[in-house]
């Protein structure tokens, strides 16, 4: 960001963020106290050290940083959370990718999770701005095939389409994230979507994340053969974290934003990390004459806003770094 080396002794107001225990949650509670902000974090559970230890660590937790209990099916536990917030940062969302009662376990949560955050923003008088992690998921997925054509933030993946693969993150990402905006209209806070592709990068916690773990089995020796997708873009954690800041501190955001740094075939994954990663055991499984169902991924409009995105090896070479420390590389 371009005001990242401003000293974090300047105060910047009082913030909440959902799903703080969370990869991107995690993250965003870390830049936030670096930027000087007060900061409260929504977790499930405040009794369970391995969720929340890596974020009392954090500079300036033990000044600013506070961790409240909210559940995204609980209605009215967020009120409390947000009282005296100016913006709050909605990360917390379930990221399931099979299920046996997709319904309860994956998009119920999602939605009703979602609009019960944006009820409590509406009745809080404090809160200003509201901004929210989607997925490109929401638009990877689109009714029609788009394979020579690049997706932005105008695409919107097809409900039904997510529903007949059974890709219920999808399902509840689009459905949320459609739900958020048709709530938010005429609401008294602005309401942001930021829309990530894969995040990889530093894991702050002893946890591996869902979205790392493709990657992990990749470095292990396992074939990518049971994805359903053949194109994904990919981004790194800390650029995410800076998307979220300058879309809540930039008056003039508005709408969707895609945050999607580099995009490639799987077969293209496969090639880099062989070549990037010698000493591990990666396998070539894709076929090289597959058609991915779209172009690519354009982020042009979040660059013009002020985002600079890391580089590719950086954010490879980071996770990786990451599962060695955890141990589990």
């Amino acid at each position: 960001m371009e005001e990242g080396s401003e000293s974090i002794t300047k105060d910047r107001g009082t913030v909440c963020v959902t799903g703080a225990s969370g990869y991107l949650g995690s993250w965003l509670v870390k830049r936030l106290l670096e930027r000087g902000y007060r900061v409260r974090g929504t977790v499930r559970d405040l009794e369970n050290p391995a969720k929340t230890a890596h974020l009392l660590r954090l500079v300036g937790a033990k000044e600013r940083l506070q961790l409240v209990k909210a559940g995204l099916l609980d209605e009215r536990s967020f009120d409390a959370a947000f009282s005296g917030c100016e913006g709050v940062f909605h990360t917390a969302s379930p990221v399931m990718f099979e299920a046996d009662n997709p319904q309860a376990q994956v998009i119920e949560p999602a939605v009703t999770g979602t609009l019960n955050v944006l009820k409590a923003c509406a009745n809080n008088p404090t809160v200003h701005r509201v901004v929210m992690t989607s997925s490109t998921s929401t638009l990877r997925y689109p009714e029609i095939e788009l394979s020579n054509q690049v997706l932005d933030e105008s695409n919107w993946s097809s409900v039904e389409l997510c529903t007949s693969l059974k890709h219920w993150y999808a399902v509840s990402k689009t459905l949320a994230e459609q739900a958020a905006w048709k709530f938010s209209e005429e609401k008294k806070y602005t309401f942001i979507s930021i829309i990530p592709s894969t995040i990889l990068g530093p894991i702050l916690s002893s946890n591996i994340v869902t979205s790392a773990k493709d990657i992990l089995a990749i470095l292990k020796g396992d074939a990518l053969v049971a994805r359903r997708y053949l194109r994904m873009g990919y981004v790194h954690i800390d650029d995410v974290a800076s998307a979220h800041i300058l879309a809540y501190e930039k008056q003039e955001a508005n709408g969707r934003y895609m945050c999607s740094a580099f995009d490639m075939a799987d077969y293209e994954l496969e090639e880099f990390l062989q070549n990037r990663y010698p000493n591990y055991k990666v396998p070539i499984s894709i076929p090289r004459n597959i058609k991915p169902p779209f172009a690519g991924l354009s982020s042009i409009k979040i660059q013009k806003l002020g985002l600079q995105f890391k580089g590719l090896e950086e954010m490879f070479d980071d996770v990786v770094r990451s599962f060695t420390e955890i141990g589990v590389l």
